[in-house]
């Protein structure tokens, strides 16, 4: 029996040296709560390559994109959700 592959993007989520996760975060019910944790990781960061509002953002993005037609419309409407209340974390302003 072959091997099960593991997608590239599954280590990347795991082992990002920008951010160091909170496990699971992604699967939180909560986009406050997701954003919130975001925050504290690039905030504590110190092997991201810009600021942490950018670092947060890219990784809830890059998670968004790289699950893809993997991730349910509910959990994709918490996660879309999530970069408005990341935004309002770090003090910028909703996207409209």
């Amino acid at each position: 029996m072959p091997e099960k592959k593991r997608k590239w993007s599954q280590a990347v989520t795991r082992h990002s040296a920008a951010l160091d996760l909170e496990r699971e975060v992604f699967t939180r019910q909560d986009p406050s709560v997701i954003a919130a944790s975001l925050k504290r990781s690039a905030e504590r960061s110190t092997h991201r390559k810009t600021d942490p509002f950018r670092s947060a953002m890219s990784m809830l993005n890059f998670y968004i994109n790289r699950t893809g037609k993997d991730l349910d419309d509910k959990q994709r409407k918490i996660l879309e959700a999530a970069k408005d209340e990341l935004r309002v974390a770090f003090g910028r302003p909703r996207k409209r």
